[in-house]
């Protein structure tokens, strides 16, 4: 494996190119974005896939969980990381009650992430229970991604953000779960909070690549939070996610060295200042001269 060489030509990666990669046991990187800046800096470091994920109801909404998020809210992110997005697949999060309504409406709310957000790929929570509709949506031309483990819009539920797939029982669910999506040709499975050997085993059994997020190494790929790997969430991380940059303490130093400079009189320095030319300048000078001269002649003839 090897990352492509700096000017070499970059392929877009399509839901087949997942399943090459799965053949041939190439790693698939996968990293949330939810607008233009940061969709473009991840797609240019060729990241595979961009996830808009529901989580941006938490990190760019400021909800505590993913259920508030609206079908309106989505589709205004979606745009946004489209417009940046060259070569990554894009996948968007159908939002919370937007596939719990019926057939027909699941079918229209997906196909509006495609047709008028851009995406390529919608991602469904669910497994066993969300096959009819994932293949009804596959047969609408949606390539579609599951999603199992810990589905963060059952929380209430779960009654929390709580590792899944810790009994025999759940084992045999998530695998059942993970067979079923399989077989129904999603694109993708997204396994999150579970135990490491039990994605061993999902990862081993079945055709479809898995993209793991709690799920320890032996997915076919990874997937985090932009906000996560930044230091951008305000909140504890959870123990899978690593940090690889400060961009909050970056961030906070910029506003605060800003607003000292502002404070001190320092900023703008003159070089940051835009000057007339030395013409215009001279002729403005001679401008307010004469009203200067004016107006005093005018104090002392008593006009003023």
């Amino acid at each position: 494996m090897s990352l492509t060489p700096i000017g070499a030509p970059r392929l877009k990666i399509t839901v087949s190119s997942l399943r090459d990669k799965k053949l041939h046991h190439e790693p698939i990187t996968c990293l949330t974005a939810y607008d233009y800046s940061s969709a473009r800096l991840v797609d240019e470091a060729d990241i595979d896939m961009i996830l808009v994920g529901d989580s941006l109801a938490m990190t760019m909404l400021g909800h505590d969980n993913t259920l508030a998020l609206t079908m309106d809210e989505m589709l205004h992110h979606v745009r946004a990381v489209r417009r940046a997005t060259k070569h990554a697949l894009l996948l968007a999060d159908m939002p919370y009650g937007s596939f719990h309504v019926s057939v027909e409406e699941s079918i229209r709310n997906a196909t509006r992430l495609v047709k008028e957000g851009g995406a390529e790929m919608v991602k469904i929570e669910g497994g066993e229970k969300r096959v009819d509709l994932i293949r009804r949506i596959l047969d609408a031309e949606i390539p579609v991604a599951g999603h199992i483990g810990l589905t963060p819009q059952s929380v209430n539920r779960m009654g929390g953000f709580k590792v899944q797939g810790k009994s025999l029982s759940d084992i045999e669910q998530l695998m059942r779960d993970a067979t079923a999506l399989d077989r129904a040709g999603v694109g993708s499975i997204f396994l999150e909070g579970i135990p490491r050997e039990v994605a061993e085993m999902i990862t081993a059994e079945i055709t479809t690549p898995t993209i793991g997020i709690g799920a320890g190494p032996a997915c076919d790929g990874q997937v985090l939070v932009f906000h996560d790997i930044l230091n951008l969430t305000f909140e504890p991380s959870a123990k899978f996610v690593r940090r690889y940059g400060d961009a909050a303490g970056e961030i906070s130093h910029a506003i605060r060295s800003f607003r000292a400079d502002v404070v001190s009189r320092e900023y703008p320095a003159d070089p940051e200042c835009y000057h007339l030319s030395p013409e215009t300048r001279q002729a403005l000078e001679n401008l307010l001269e004469r009203k200067r001269s004016l107006r005093g002649r005018r104090a002392m003839t008593g006009l003023e």
